[in-house]
């Protein structure tokens, strides 16, 4: 097995996000726009890059020496933020791939920046996203907005995270 890392987007990466964006598996899952000119996403990850909002940090899933998605923090204050994560190739979902690249940003999100609260959305038809903030620790806590998917409503199951819940199961190693 390889070692999977997190670290900041840098210049590249948003070839990579062409790639994804190609796919209509990956669109539909994680709530892109499918079929953008490979410009538009380009400009818009050229601008991600750029690092231009305090309030959101978007660091790349690297498995190897593969940008393999993203996880990120968005709506960032001192104590809470919206987490996120994408893995852009639907071939490598199911490995656990993402479990773990959440495990690492969950304990920056909670060792790191010391926030003390977590939310999560995920549509209520991808049972894989519900099983995996289920695994990082997550608790349903209600219903969000519903979004469309596949050009029909679809409800969106909320979930919060606890610094105190992240730490029960995930205690600090001493000294």
């Amino acid at each position: 097995m390889g070692t999977l890392t997190l670290r900041p987007l840098q210049p590249g990466d948003e070839e990579t996000a062409v790639i994804w964006a190609a796919s209509r598996e990956f669109c539909d899952a994680i709530g892109w726009t499918p079929d953008l000119a490979p410009r538009k996403v380009r400009d818009h990850w050229r601008w991600l890059i750029s690092g231009p909002d305090p309030a959101f940090l978007r660091l790349g899933i690297v498995w190897g020496d593969q940008l393999i998605g993203y996880t990120d923090l968005a709506g960032l204050t001192p104590e809470t933020a919206e987490y996120g994560i994408a893995l852009g190739d639907p071939a490598q979902w199911g490995q656990g791939l993402g479990t773990w690249a959440g495990q690492l940003m969950l304990q920056h999100a909670f060792e790191g920046l010391q926030l003390d609260t977590l939310s999560a959305e995920a549509l209520a038809s991808n049972l894989r996203s519900q099983g995996m903030l289920r695994r990082l620790g997550f608790v349903p806590s209600g219903l969000g907005t519903p979004e469309l998917h596949n050009s029909q409503p679809v409800p969106v199951l909320r979930y919060r995270l606890t610094r105190a819940g992240w730490l029960a199961r995930n205690p600090p190693a001493p000294g």
